[in-house]
């Protein structure tokens, strides 16, 4: 039995109570800390199961190394101004490998994303504005 399906009927044999705090035990394990967002979702067991679940698919069936996609997480926490995703995506990279420069890159990169996308939707809202309706010519 293909090891996603193992994992299944283990959660069903155990019920999600338990296997939610087993989970948990095992984050807090790893990283030394469990995430907020965890926390509340593990109030709900079936939420925690089912997002830890599709994260954990997500990054077994990628073809990037689990470094890159922590990276990648990182990058787009710092993007969001997610501090506690950066945080821990950063914490979680380094443990998977990354060093201190290349977090540094990825945050300057994600800095030049974002600042381009506000520069983006700025220009193009302004534009849009000014082209239909340009009240400060009213005289």
């Amino acid at each position: 039995m293909p090891e996603f399906e193992e994992k299944l009927d283990k959660i069903v044999e155990k019920g999600v109570e338990v296997t939610a705090e087993e989970w948990m035990a095992l984050i807090e394990k790893e990283f030394g800390r469990t995430p907020l967002i965890f926390q509340r979702m593990a109030e709900r067991p079936e939420v925690l199961i089912s997002h830890l679940l599709y994260k954990e698919a997500v990054a077994k069936t990628s073809t990037l190394d689990p470094k890159y996609v922590e990276l990648v997480c990182l990058a787009v926490g710092a993007t969001l101004r997610c501090q506690h995703c950066t945080s821990y995506h950063m914490s979680a990279a380094l443990k998977k490998g990354a060093t201190r420069e290349e977090i540094l890159e990825v945050i300057l990169i994600a800095g030049l994303i974002s600042n381009s996308s506000v520069l983006a939707n700025a220009y193009r809202i302004i534009d849009e504005k000014l082209e239909r309706c340009i009240p400060c010519t009213n005289d």
